[in-house]
């Protein structure tokens, strides 16, 4: 049976308020810091996302990919502007990279934004 990313990404964010609820000291502090390195300035907000959609493509984070593409599909990406991004994380990380794309496709499907 294939893993359901979706089902994936819950249960990462579940764990991850637990965590935030034991160690709320460090998390407010990355919550922070990450709410200002992503937010809109020379480079968009969106554009940093699929940036770092990238990044967790070649180094196989899966909570990563999952987390980037909602927030990048939040911000106004389209399942192009991603696949493209997934491109670019082949061409770095190679096979791992291509396999952590399917991973990409896989949630956007069951998202129903790709057949």
């Amino acid at each position: 049976m294939i893993e359901s990313q979706s089902e994936l990404k819950e249960s990462i964010i579940r764990n991850w308020v637990t965590f935030k609820r034991v160690m709320p000291e460090v998390t407010a502090l990355q919550d922070a810091y990450s709410m200002e390195v992503y937010k809109d300035g020379v480079i968009s907000g969106k554009h940093k996302r699929l940036m770092a959609l990238v990044g967790a493509l070649v180094s196989g984070c899966r909570g990563c990919i999952l987390y980037q593409i909602e927030m990048a599909l939040e911000l106004g990406a389209t399942v192009e502007e991603i696949l493209e991004a997934c491109t670019v994380a082949v061409s770095l990380g190679g096979t791992m990279a291509s396999a952590q794309s399917g991973r990409v496709v896989e949630f956007l499907t069951e998202k129903g934004l790709m057949d």
